[in-house]
């Protein structure tokens, strides 16, 4: 194998470091060429998640899934192919999109759902939620309201996990409801899922759930310079709230008893910091057995509460 070229197979300087090609007289590049040298590229760059993302990028641009790319770490990628990856490369790099966007997917609970910059990206840390869900949920045929669904990441996994349950799903965006339908279709929920356009209870009203789910927008304002880059490609709505980011949630737990059966369960996702006005908001709207849950992380990412059964005596 001839030595490789002094430059980086993308770079020459900055502003073109990720669209550089190798010179038609340079080695061949391979898959796992390409991958090193895009993994220590998004590492420059600040990326945490440098590898993955390449992987993600690189099994795109080659129409292959990541198992496949892996098989062939040594199979040359062709100057066509590396065009295609090198404009993928550039928009992480130097744009931050999200990857999600670029190939238009994200894997959440398992499933593959399509997403865009009209909703936000499903993440990991969610999951957290439909897991706290999943262990609260004390009926065989559950209703379950999932407001502001986005994606429809949490109601289809839900679904996923309960073959006899049925979801109410709510946004204020009609486009991102148009994503949640299409991820609904795609894996054969749509008979058991419906979508509302609305905000908060409005949707629902005079409607009672066994379950109430939210990832509603927690993102304070005054916090937005420090955020990552790549939430400036997600949507305003779906991320922010107020200059604490708790002008949604206590419009959740304002109302949620309301919706709730006796003996039903809300649960959301929030931030660290907010865990103490929530757990208080909802103790306040009459909940109990409130209980904060620890996302794989360790970090304190759901309150949970539970609405008092009816006693005998019908009190």
């Amino acid at each position: 194998m001839t030595a490789p070229p002094a430059a980086p197979p993308m770079a020459a300087t900055e502003a073109a470091r990720a669209t550089a090609q190798p010179a038609a007289g340079d080695r061949v590049w391979t898959a796992l060429d390409l991958l090193r040298w895009t993994t220590d590229y998004f590492s420059s760059r600040g990326i945490d998640t440098a590898r993955l993302d390449a992987e993600c990028l690189l099994a795109h641009a080659l129409g292959v899934d990541r198992v496949r790319l892996y098989i062939d770490f040594e199979k040359p990628v062709s100057t066509e192919e590396r065009s295609g990856f090198r404009e993928l490369v550039r928009r992480r790099g130097t744009d931050r999109v999200p990857v999600s966007h670029l190939i238009g997917s994200r894997e959440f609970w398992s499933l593959p759902l399509f997403v865009s910059p009209d909703v936000l990206t499903p993440r990991p840390d969610t999951e957290t939620l439909v897991q706290v869900a999943l262990d609260q949920i004390a009926v065989k045929t559950p209703l379950i309201l999932d407001m502001g669904t986005g994606s429809g990441a949490i109601a289809l996994a839900l679904l996923s996990e309960l073959p006899n349950a049925h979801v109410v799903a709510t946004d204020v965006s009609s486009v991102a409801l148009a994503v949640a339908r299409k991820n609904a279709d795609v894996h054969g929920f749509a008979d058991r899922i419906e979508f509302r356009e609305g905000s908060l209870f409005e949707p629902v009203a005079c409607e009672r759930f066994d379950i109430v789910v939210s990832n509603p927008p927690y993102l304070a304002e005054v916090n937005r310079s420090q955020l990552p880059p790549e939430l400036d490609h997600e949507p305003d709505v779906a991320l922010f709230a107020g200059s604490d980011g708790l002008d949604v949630l206590r419009g959740l737990w304002a109302g949620v008893a309301d919706v709730l059966v006796p003996g039903g369960v809300a649960a959301f996702e929030l931030s660290s910091e907010q865990v103490p006005a929530v757990s208080d908001g909802l103790r306040d709207a009459g909940l109990a057995d409130v209980t904060c849950f620890r996302d794989f992380e360790d970090r304190p990412r759901v309150v949970a509460g539970r609405k008092p059964a009816v006693s005998a005596g019908g009190v």
